[in-house]
Order: structure tokens, then sequence, then C-alpha cells
């Protein structure tokens, strides 16, 4: 499914984001945070998208990548992070932190799926501290 949506044409699924951006801006700022590939459209959406006032991606499958990492956001962003994620390699989350010094960026001792309770990746302590800063986070620029 994600092969068949990143494939496309220009907006793809972006517009469906702004969309809801959109409709829930009707009752105040907008955050966003997403998971895994959710990640990845969070991060687009704080890079090309109107009307938010700050995001949050979670282990964004594939933002990372050259392309992804030269995109500037629009708003303040908190990204989480697992040091032992084979999907995104440490090495990767380094170039994007040096490409991207105003991004807070959060590495934890955790595998991919760190947040996710139905997953043999769960990690209580890690998914507690991210949610944590996360609230935090969307306190200061959403609250």
């Amino acid at each position: 499914f994600k092969t068949a949506v990143e494939g496309l044409p220009a907006p793809g699924v972006m517009a469906d984001i702004q969309a809801a951006i959109d409709h829930a801006s009707q009752a105040g700022k907008v955050g966003i945070v997403g998971y895994c590939w959710g990640g990845l459209l969070t991060w687009r959406a704080a890079c090309t998208l109107q009307g938010l006032s700050a995001a949050v991606p979670y282990y964004g499958g594939g933002m990372t990548a050259a392309a992804e990492a030269a995109r500037e956001p629009t708003v303040p962003v908190m990204v989480h992070f697992g040091d032992q994620d084979h999907w995104i390699p440490m090495d990767t989350v380094e170039v994007f932190k040096k490409a991207q010094p105003d991004v807070a960026v959060h590495v934890y001792a955790a595998n991919h799926g760190f947040n996710c309770d139905q997953r043999g990746s769960y990690n209580e302590a890690a998914a507690t501290l991210a949610r944590e800063r996360t609230l935090a986070f969307f306190a200061k620029h959403v609250g």
C-alpha cells in the first residue's frame, strides 16, 4: 500500500493531509504526529503544507534519506528515533541531525516501533519519555 501511495502523482496523499489540517484548524492551532511511514509524512507536512504549528515524527522511515534531510521545515519539529532501528541506521540519523540543526532530535535505546505496545519492539521507558517530550512540545507550540 505504501508503495502504491508513494507512486501517486504529486501531491499524492499530501492533499489529504492538507485537507485534514484545514478542517482541524477551524478549532485552533494544529499539530501533527506520525509513526513510521506516518512519521515520514509528518516530516513532509512540516516542510510543505500550510496551517501547522508543530510536527512530531516518530521513527519516520525514509526521512533520513538525503532528499528528505535536505527539506526545510516551516514549523517547529521534534523527532524520535531508536538507536537499534535496523530500518533507520544511526549514521543516517547523524547526517539528518547535522542537516537539521533546528530540529529537536531524540534518540532512545530502542528499536523501530518502540512506541507501539502491540509489538515486540515496544519499549515502555522510551515510549513514556518520548510521549512526555511530545506532549510538552505540543503544549509549547500548539497549546
